[in-house]
C-alpha cells in the first residue's frame, strides 16, 4: 500500500504506532475467537486516518475495506514464520466423521475419474507440467494429524496424507521466487497462496484421508492441506496449479475475503 508524503511529525507518529499495532496484532493472532475482528478493530481507525477515506457513502467504505484487507494481508505476511510447526495431534484426537464443509450441497460434490485425471502445472515452470494420478503416488509420502480451522467458527483434526508441496514445485521446475501459487479446481473453486506458505514444511499435496484414498466430499483427487491457513485457503478437487507474480485472487479472496488466511 502506497501513502502519500506527510509531514515528517506526522511520519514518525506513524512509525511510533505502527510497533504498537503489530505487537497488538501479535496478541490477536495467538486468540482463535477474536482474530478476524480483532484485526480489523486494530486496523480500522489507522486505515481510515491515513487513507483519507470519508465513510459517508458505500463506495468510500469498500476503498477503505480493501485498503484495510490489504493492509491485515501484509501485516499477516510479516508476522509469518515460515519455519514454525503448526501443532499436531495423537490419533485419538482425530475428529470422526470430520465435517463436509464447501460452497455447495454434498449432493453437488464433483465426480473426478482418476484413470483421465492430469494435474496441470501452469506459469514459472520449466519442469515437469502434467501429472498422473500414478506419479503422484509414486512420489515420497508423508502424513500429519492436524487441526482444521474454519472462518465460520469451527474446527475438526484430521489425518492427511501425501506430497510435501515444496518437494511437488521443485520436481516440477517452479520458480521458487515467485510470488503467488494459484489453484483451479474440478468444483470451479480457486484460491491462491503466497510462496513462503507453499514452501512450509507442512502443507502437503495429500493424496489420502486417515489412511485412505481421499473420499470425494474430503477433495479427490487431492487437495492442498495447509494447517497455516484458514479452510477456505486449503483448496480440493485441483485440477491446475499455477505460478506466478501476478495477484490472482480467488473465489473468496474476490469477494472480500482476506487474501493471506492465516490461521
Amino acid at each position: 500500500m502506497t501513502f502519500r508524503k506527510k509531514p515528517q511529525k506526522l511520519a514518525t507518529s506513524f512509525s511510533s504506532h505502527a510497533d504498537s499495532i503489530i505487537k497488538d496484532v501479535r496478541s490477536e493472532l495467538k486468540d482463535p475467537a477474536r482474530r478476524l475482528l480483532g484485526k480489523r478493530i486494530l486496523t480500522l481507525g489507522g486505515i481510515a486516518m491515513l487513507s483519507g477515506c470519508d465513510l459517508s457513502n458505500d463506495k468510500s467504505v469498500n476503498t477503505m475495506l480493501r485498503k484495510m484487507s490489504f493492509f491485515n494481508d501484509d501485516v499477516q505476511a510479516l508476522l509469518f514464520n515460515p519455519n514454525e510447526m503448526a501443532p499436531t495431534y495423537p490419533e485419538s484426537m482425530i475428529t470422526r466423521p470430520f465435517p463436509f464443509n464447501a460452497f455447495y450441497d454434498i449432493d453437488d460434490v464433483p465426480e473426478v475419474d482418476p484413470a483421465t485425471y492430469r494435474l496441470q502445472v501452469n506459469g514459472l515452470a520449466n519442469g515437469k507440467r502434467v501429472w498422473t494420478l500414478e506419479e503422484l503416488r509414486a512420489l515420497p509420502q508423508e502424513s500429519q494429524i492436524t487441526r482444521h480451522i474454519c472462518i465460520e467458527g469451527w474446527s475438526a483434526i484430521g489425518k492427511w496424507g501425501g506430497v510435501r508441496f515444496a518437494d511437488f514445485l521443485r520436481r516440477s521446475g517452479a520458480d521458487t521466487t515467485a510470488r503467488y501459487v494459484a489453484f483451479h479446481c474440478a468444483d470451479n473453486y480457486s484460491t491462491s497462496i503466497d510462496m513462503p506458505t507453499a514452501l512450509h514444511a507442512q502443507t502437503l499435496l495429500t493424496l489420502t484421508y486417515d489412511g485412505q484414498v481421499l473420499p470425494p466430499k474430503y477433495g479427490f483427487p487431492m487437495k492442498l492441506r495447509m494447517p497455516t491457513k484458514l479452510g477456505y485457503k486449503n483448496p480440493k478437487h485441483i485440477v491446475a496449479i499455477s505460478v506466478t507474480n501476478e495477484y490472482p485472487g480467488g473465489y473468496w479472496e474476490n469477494q472480500g475475503y482476506n487474501w493471506f488466511g492465516g490461521s
